[in-house]
């Protein structure tokens, strides 16, 4: 558990609602175990995830930021080419800003895949919160 408070900024797609409900409920008692305050944004689609947090991080104070959506792959390969596109913008948020942005957009091949990523207490919602508050204890 972190020694401090910090304010998370949360955007999460709408897309696929009901996991990325899951991720946030599972965000929320991670973000509460650590005694953080932190604010939800939901846009249209994972592809729109980066832009909000970009803009709220400018306009706004936060410690850092949470990007919470689901991508499955179709008869392309085009959900390769967001995800990756995704995680290389966040990732330059995060310098830019230098503020921790922590990345669980799941890239999954099915639903089935989205949802085990989504169960248990420690789902890839709970384990980006504790990267984010991994590095601003350390800053």
């Amino acid at each position: 558990m972190s020694k401090k408070k910090y304010k998370i900024l949360i955007v999460a797609s709408s897309f696929y609602k009901e996991i990325t409900s899951k991720m946030i409920s599972s965000a929320e008692v991670e973000l509460k175990k650590n005694n953080c305050s932190y604010k939800i944004f939901r846009v249209q689609g994972s592809l729109e995830i980066p832009t909000l947090i970009s803009i709220k991080l400018k306009k706004e104070k936060y410690d850092g930021a949470l990007a919470l959506g689901c991508i499955v792959k179709g008869q392309t390969s085009h959900n390769e080419v967001i995800a990756s596109t995704i995680t290389n913008t966040l990732l330059n948020i995060s310098i830019a800003n230098l503020k921790p942005v922590g990345n669980a957009v799941l890239s999954c091949n099915n639903l089935k895949q989205a949802i085990a990523r989504t169960k248990g207490s420690k789902n890839r919602a709970a384990e980006a919160v504790d990267a984010i508050i991994s590095v601003l204890d350390n800053i």
